[in-house]
This record gives C-alpha cells, sequence and structure tokens, in this order.
C-alpha cells in the first residue's frame, strides 16, 4: 500500500502541513527547514506499530519537547497528529501530554513524558468520504471485524502505546492488520557509523542478509547476499558507476565476512578499515538500495552526507531504480542529487521553507493545507 497523502501537524517546526506522495519523493530544504522532521513523523508510524513509540520519542527528548514550540491558540489542547492514505484506506494517529499534576513532585506520574495517545482512526475513502473503521479515543477503541460488524477492543488500551501493536486477534480485523504489517515493514535510513570502531569496517560474522540493519553493521553479508540471490549485475554497475574499474570482492573465513574494494593502479585491494567514510556510505547505500528484499517504502535522510559530489549523479541513478520497486522518499539539500532524480524520474523536488518558525511547502502557506472534517 503506497502512501498517496500525508499530513502533519503539531510536531516540531511542523505546525501544519500536507502532501501528495508519489513513487519518488524527493523532499530539498536548508538546514533547519525541517526536512528530518517529515522523515522522523512517518518514522513515527513505523515505530508504533512495532510498540516502540514512547521509547522513540523519549530518545528525541520525550513529548513535550517535540511538540509545536510555536504560537498556540488559548485554551487548545497540544496535540501532534501525523495522518496518511493508503489508496482506499487512511490512519491518524494523534498523540499528546501527559496532563500536569499539581501534587507534589513524589506523588507525580514519574513516566511523565510518556506520549498519551488521544485518538486513533482508520477509515475507508470512499466517494470523497471517510468510512470509519476503527476509532480510539483515550484508552478505549472500537473497530469493523470481517463481517463489517462493529465490536468494542476487549481490554483497556495502553494510553502510551498505538493500538495498532496492541491488536490480539489481527485475523478478525484484517484491514487494520494490514496497516500495522504496512507501517512495520518500512525502512529508514539515517546513520551509517563509520567511525574506526565501526562493526563494518572489521570482519564479522554473517548470516544470509537481504535486509541491510539500520547502522550498516552487517554490510558485508548484506552485500554477499545481493551476490548470492540479488541484483549481482546491478551491484557491479553500482560500483563501477562510482568507482570506474573498481571491483567488491566480499572475502569470508570461517564464517567471518569483510569488505574489500580492488581499485585501479593498486596493487592490493582496499580493507574496508581503509576506506573513506564516503565510499562506506556508498557501499551501504548500495546495499540498502538493492536489497533482494525491497520494502514498500524506503526513507532515506540526507544520504549525501560524507559523499564526494562525484558520487551524486550515481547515487541518484539508483535511488531512481529503487522507486521501481519500493516508493523511495528522500530528504537532501543537495540539488546536483534532486535534479538528477528529477531527470530519471519525472518526478520534481518538493522545497522547504521556513516561514515564522514553521515548516512549508515553498509556494504554500499553511492555509492551503486546511482542509474541512469528514463526517464519518
Amino acid at each position: 500500500m503506497p502512501i498517496t497523502r500525508l499530513q502533519i501537524s503539531g510536531y516540531r517546526s511542523v505546525r501544519r502541513l500536507s502532501m501528495e506522495l508519489g513513487p519518488m519523493n524527493v523532499i530539498v530544504g536548508a538546514n533547519g527547514s525541517g526536512k528530518t522532521n517529515l522523515y522522523r513523523a512517518l518514522y513515527l508510524l513505523s515505530v508504533a506499530a512495532e510498540g516502540r513509540l514512547a521509547r522513540t520519542l523519549a530518545e528525541e527528548g520525550g513529548t513535550p519537547s517535540v511538540l509545536w514550540a510555536g504560537p498556540r491558540m488559548a485554551k487548545k489542547p497540544v496535540r501532534l497528529s501525523v495522518e496518511v492514505e493508503l489508496g482506499e484506506l487512511a490512519y491518524e494517529l494523534t498523540c499528546g501530554i501527559i496532563p500536569f499534576q499539581p501534587a507534589p513532585i513524589e506523588a507525580r506520574d514519574p513516566f511523565y513524558l510518556d506520549p498519551e495517545v488521544k485518538t486513533e482512526h482508520l477509515w475507508a475513502l470512499s466517494g470523497g468520504r471517510k468510512v470509519v473503521l476503527m476509532e480510539r479515543k483515550d484508552r478505549t477503541a472500537f473497530m469493523r471485524d470481517a463481517e463489517g460488524k462493529r465490536a468494542t477492543f476487549s481490554s483497556e488500551l495502553w494510553s502510551a502505546e498505538s493500538v495498532l501493536d496492541q491488536l490480539g486477534e489481527p485475523h478478525r480485523f484484517p484491514r487494520l492488520s494490514e496497516v500495522q504489517r504496512t507501517f512495520a515493514s518500512w525502512r529508514f535510513y539515517h546513520h551509517f557509523r563509520t567511525d574506526p570502531d565501526a562493526p563494518m569496517r572489521h570482519p564479522r560474522v554473517g548470516v544470509r542478509t537481504p535486509v541491510l540493519s539500520h547502522d550498516g553493521a552487517d554490510l558485508a553479508a548484506a552485500l554477499r547476499t545481493i551476490l548470492h540471490i540479488g541484483d549481482a549485475r546491478g551491484l557491479e554497475q553500482g560500483i563501477d558507476d562510482a568507482f570506474p574499474g573498481a571491483e567488491l570482492e566480499i572475502h569470508s573465513e570461517q564464517g567471518r565476512f569483510s569488505v574489500l574494494l580492488h581499485m585501479p593502479g593498486l596493487s592490493r585491494p582496499m580493507a574496508a578499515a581503509e576506506l573513506s567514510d564516503g565510499t562506506l556510505r556508498y557501499l551501504c547505500l548500495l546495499a540498502a538500495l538493492l536489497s533482494p528484499r525491497p520494502p514498500s517504502f524506503l526513507a532515506l535522510n540526507e544520504p549525501e552526507t560524507s559523499l564526494h559530489p562525484d558520487l551524486l549523479e550515481p547515487l541518484g541513478r539508483l535511488l531512481a531504480k529503487a522507486s521501481k520497486t519500493s516508493q523511495v522518499w528522500v530528504t537532501t539539500h543537495a540539488e546536483q542529487l534532486a535534479r538528477t532524480v528529477a531527470s530519471a524520474t519525472r518526478c520534481e523536488p518538493v522545497y522547504l521553507v521556513k516561514k515564522d518558525g514553521a515548516t512549508q511547502v515553498e509556494g504554500r502557506s499553511e492555509e492551503d493545507d486546511d482542509e474541512p472534517d469528514d463526517d464519518a
């Protein structure tokens, strides 16, 4: 189920924003424009489906720190909301904060930084209307079962997590289960560890790895898997496109894998410990974009980090190729990368700007993102 529309409100620099998505989505903006906030808003749906919403927000400083910090309407509840349309379905997650407790500090809830899921909705989109399939308010929820009958959730919901993770009878609620599986299958790559002690720089025990880990720790095994059961020719072309004449070798001894790169003019291959950060990052991007098990949705946040400008065009061509099997989302401030992708896919980039502290799509105002509420 590809995402056809994304709506975010109340999250960090995003006061209110709505945008349509296609097979290839390139989000361009200067540092501080809010690109990463859009990326992380989508990431919240993925972790909510896995039961990691509270922990993820805690890693960002707790729920109060991720809410819109700009001017608010008096007496209006402070809320963070992310909604996506997935073809004929739409899902919305709305979170708030635990109300202030005037009791003595020792008597207050010690987990006050946890989110409070206020509402969740799953709708079927039909003829311009939203038909409710699931509705949650605080700790109770009702949903439509496989026969279309209304059923109340059998137990009290944990307030800090989504109903998606607390669904106990997926066969009974197939549409909700389908959304949960879809969100959980999304992949996000933000940072590949390339410091001298990074696991990818050293021989490492490996197994068949069709999906690269989020930090690239299993790079050697992932590349070997592509050569073994994936697009080996595409991998070889990706190497030659970026480093003309170079050849990749994955050495394996007693189940321990390591990366070697044969470069023209050198009498011996370069080990991963000797490769530059940019070269290793490019190899990680190759492994992520040529996965033998492509995801329905693949998001990369500023993949150009540490890459030499000469690698941006090869990377752009890889991204365009990946968009044929996965819906791709890329945030970047590299115009050259955006132009390469646009030329290869005919998908124009979306430019973000900051206005009065709020992230907006260039050429649009927040009023353009307002939509009337639909009666279910």
